[in-house]
């Protein structure tokens, strides 16, 4: 049995793993168009590669798929962030689970994560095609032909394609897969990126750049989408996880100059309007002489509580807070309570998974085998499976591509 594994990436990596592990005659030919492997592995999580999720329940680490979470369901049971957790401290990388429960390696490289691999690859059952880029594949119905630009074809009995999405086109994922996919038969859906920075109309972000919350609800009311989370002020904007999750919710939401998306931040999320207004009263009550600019920086930081002051027109911020009517105190506590901006772009360049891929319902869910096309089957980000940041992809990938390999070499 030769099967080709064309990318690799987490799913492709984890693929060939498994079949060299699993089976005892399997050979692997792994096609990576880099010199190196797991390139954007290594990058993720700032080059600490944020290997999978603390979150122990299958169940509730699947509600972090905006896409695809339904999908999932057999390969992440099968292969579970404590598993991938397993996998990996067996293999010789010590894990740590982070306050905010994110996994990385205890020594904080990433390269230690891609190591693993190549140890094992050090094998005769393997070949790896490094430098190698895939023109196309043909199917007979029996074999696979796999054309290289760069040398003779390649025949296989079967293949999985782990070419990863878009994103982050610098480490070679520039979307080969779906072409492969489609010319094999598969639909392919919408693409569009996900996890990115979003940037806004208005400009007095830049203003208080570096800012950060620990938690904020971020919102498009329009759009029925919102994620509370960590995020932060940009000189274009805002950024951090609860950024990623909504730009991963609006993901196919047309967005431009012309025609921006209003989105709402509530930086007291667990407060309601009207506790948070008599906690504001009160404030000013307990000092009355204090400006209402000064009393507001008790609530947000000084140059935050300077631009509030400014956008919501007041006419002297530094007049004492006794002085500011109800109603200037009501308008206070609902831009604390629904910051507004409007969205005019995606990060360009930012962001780090795809949303949208191969067409779910043409792949099996237990085997990751296609449905169109016998002896294929798929891995990773190519498939229409995105998550929030936080580790949810790589462990994405993992549960994909231990599933591809368990099954693509059950003879």
């Amino acid at each position: 049995m030769r099967i080709a594994i064309i990318g690799g990436g987490a799913a492709g990596l984890m693929a060939a793993a498994t079949i060299l592990e699993t089976s005892e005659t399997a050979k692997v030919i792994l096609i990576e168009r880099n010199p190196d492997l797991g390139k954007k592995v290594k990058i993720s999580g700032g080059g600490r590669c944020n290997v999978t999720t603390g979150i122990q329940d299958v169940r509730t680490a699947l509600f972090r798929y905006p896409r695809g979470g339904k999908f999932l369901t057999s390969a992440m049971h099968a292969f579970p962030p404590g598993s991938v957790m397993e996998w990996f401290e067996s293999h010789g990388v010590p894990l740590k689970i982070e306050d905010d429960l994110r996994v990385f390696p205890k020594s904080d490289h990433g390269e230690d994560v891609v190591r693993v691999f190549e140890r094992l690859f050090d094998s005769p059952r393997v070949q790896l095609l490094m430098k190698m880029s895939v023109a196309e594949i043909l199917h007979d119905g029996k074999e696979f032909t796999i054309a290289l630009k760069e040398q003779d074809p390649v025949v296989v009995d079967r293949v999985i394609i782990a070419t990863g999405g878009q994103a982050y086109r610098q480490t070679g994922s520039t979307g080969d897969g779906y072409a492969f996919a489609a010319s094999l038969g598969h639909t392919i859906t919408p693409l569009a990126p996900s996890l990115s920075a979003l940037h806004t109309k208005e400009s007095w972000p830049a203003e208080v750049s570096g800012s950060s919350f620990a938690s904020a609800r971020l919102s498009v009311p329009s759009a029925k989408a919102e994620y509370t989370g960590p995020f932060l002020f940009t000189h274009k904007g805002v950024s951090g996880p609860a950024a990623f999750a909504l730009s991963a919710q609006v993901a196919f939401v047309p967005v431009s100059v012309n025609s921006p998306i209003e989105m709402r931040i509530d930086l007291y999320p667990e407060q309601s309007i009207d506790a948070l207004y008599e906690d504001l009263v009160s404030r000013v009550a307990y000092h009355p002489k204090k400006s209402i600019e000064n009393i507001l920086a008790t609530f947000v930081s000084k140059s935050l509580a300077d631009v509030f002051c400014r956008e919501l027109g007041l006419a002297n911020s530094r007049r004492p807070a006794n002085e500011v009517s109800k109603k200037d105190l009501r308008r206070i506590v609902e831009w604390l309570k629904g910051i507004p901006l409007h969205v005019i772009a995606r990060g360009g360049g930012d962001e780090f998974v795809t949303a949208g891929g191969v067409a779910l319902d043409e792949v099996d869910p237990k085997t990751l085998e296609s449905k169109k096309c016998p002896g294929l089957f798929f891995a990773g980000e190519v498939l229409d499976i995105d998550g929030y940041t936080g580790g949810f992809n790589l462990q994405a990938s993992w549960a994909t591509g231990r599933a591809a390999g368990l099954t693509s070499a059950d003879v």
